[in-house]
């Protein structure tokens, strides 16, 4: 009897647990519950369990900053190299967590702080939320920003504000605007009437001879003649 239900433990225990079944067998071998042909047959039905290969694991869903689509590595990557950290900053981060800090960053410029929604920034970087959260956590770490966190209720809360500390973050904030870099940024130079004349495959109008503002004198007006002067003009020319 009590060999059964050794041998049901044994088939139903998992390879991890085998050991443990093995020992629960061999004390009852030893206390005399089980005779020792039983123990043999028992000891070696727990050695072909532990020969069985392994059962794989079941596939885990992929989990992190991978994108989801090209559009999102596209976005990724344009605000990581977008220039909005400086490289001693961006160097301690992943491409996918710079390019959040980087809209952290733009957002910075344009308005003082980043109040942006974590899906937001998620949306906006091509990342993950969990990439956003785990960016935001290490430059918190690093001293290099502030997380102002604003609860309202037990189950709403704000937008947390995110504020840049760093002195060496902030100086190279003011040299952008001293100097816009293009692409993708919030305080980046548009494009003039001329250049976007020029992409649409357009040549602006150059400027006239002889207008004023263009170098030459102002042309002379031309008298205007009404219909009867014009009539007598002609009855003139004929006559002669």
């Amino acid at each position: 009897m009590f060999a059964d239900e050794i041998r049901r433990s044994v088939e139903a225990a998992p390879r991890s647990r085998l050991p443990d079944v093995a020992a629960v067998m061999w004390r009852a071998y030893g206390a005399g519950q089980i005779s020792e042909t039983e123990a043999e047959g028992l000891s070696a039905l727990i050695e072909s369990r532990k020969a069985l290969p392994a059962t794989p694991a079941a596939p885990r869903r992929p989990v992190g900053s991978r994108p989801r689509s090209d559009a999102s590595m596209e976005r990724r990557r344009r605000w990581a190299a977008s220039g909005r950290l400086p490289p001693a900053i961006a160097a301690r981060f992943t491409l996918a967590e710079t390019a959040v800090l980087a809209i952290v960053s733009a957002e910075t410029a344009r308005r003082g702080d980043c109040r942006l929604y974590v899906d937001h920034l998620a949306a906006v970087a091509g990342v993950s939320r969990s990439t956003v959260k785990t960016a935001i956590r290490q430059a918190r770490t690093l001293g290099l920003i502030t997380v102002e966190e604003r609860p309202q209720t037990a189950f709403r809360n704000l937008s947390n504000v995110v504020r840049i500390v760093s002195k060496e973050w902030i100086a190279w904030l003011r040299l952008a605007r001293t100097v816009p870099a293009r692409g993708g940024g919030v305080n980046s130079s548009t494009s003039t009437n001329t250049e976007g004349l020029e992409l649409r495959g357009k040549r602006p109008a150059e400027p006239q001879e002889g207008l004023p503002g263009a170098g030459g004198w102002p042309r002379p007006e031309r008298p205007q003649r009404n219909r009867r002067d014009r009539q007598e003009a002609r009855g003139h020319a004929v006559t002669t």
